[in-house]
């Protein structure tokens, strides 16, 4: 868990005194890809090391664009040299590239792809059942959550609404995934 706990330290610096909700909420998604842990076999480490960073790119160090995946993404690759496939993982999570493509950002999101649909569908489920201060919460709430937050003329309303029926399909997978792995357990 090498690679889990410096990318745990690191968003814990950049997050928790300026931005404790963000860092609350970094926190659940965290717990939440442990909990996926064996449904991603190899893969479980940079999943948890991608969801405490997912949103390290709303950091005052790391805005860039103004769209914190791929700000996230590009500190995470730049300044702290992380793992190209950590840095897809931050870039691609949730609603990226129906944001991405509202604000004409699709060239830059896609420095960070090909994006990776097991760990892409992962960290959105991951996300989409944490809410902004950290607690467990259905997905469709939380998307209906960020609907209110944001209202109609947001450019995240926009990208979320577009995204919906996609994320909400995302989080079923992961939830077959699981349920698959848990099953084949019990046999």
């Amino acid at each position: 868990m090498h690679l889990a706990k410096w990318a745990h330290d690191l968003a814990e610096s950049l997050l928790a005194e300026s931005l404790p909700k963000r860092w609350a909420h970094s926190q659940r998604v965290y717990s939440q890809a442990l909990m996926l842990a064996p449904a991603l076999g190899e893969d479980a480490e940079l999943l948890a090391a991608a969801a405490i960073t997912h949103d390290v790119g709303y950091a005052q160090a790391a805005v860039d664009t103004g769209q914190h995946m791929i700000d996230g993404a590009r500190y995470l690759r730049d300044v702290v040299g992380a793992d190209p496939r950590l840095c897809s993982v931050v870039a691609f999570h949730t609603s990226s590239p129906w944001e991405a493509s509202e604000l004409a950002l699709s060239e830059a999101l896609a420095e960070f792809g090909p994006a990776e649909p097991d760990l892409v569908d992962a960290i959105t489920y991951c996300d989409l059942t944490s809410s902004p201060v950290g607690a467990l919460v259905d997905p469709a709430d939380r998307l209906a959550e960020v609907l209110d937050r944001y209202g109609p003329d947001h450019v995240v309303f926009r990208a979320v609404s577009a995204a919906r029926p996609e994320l909400l399909a995302r989080v079923a997978r992961v939830r077959q995934r699981s349920f698959a792995t848990e099953r084949s357990k019990l046999s």
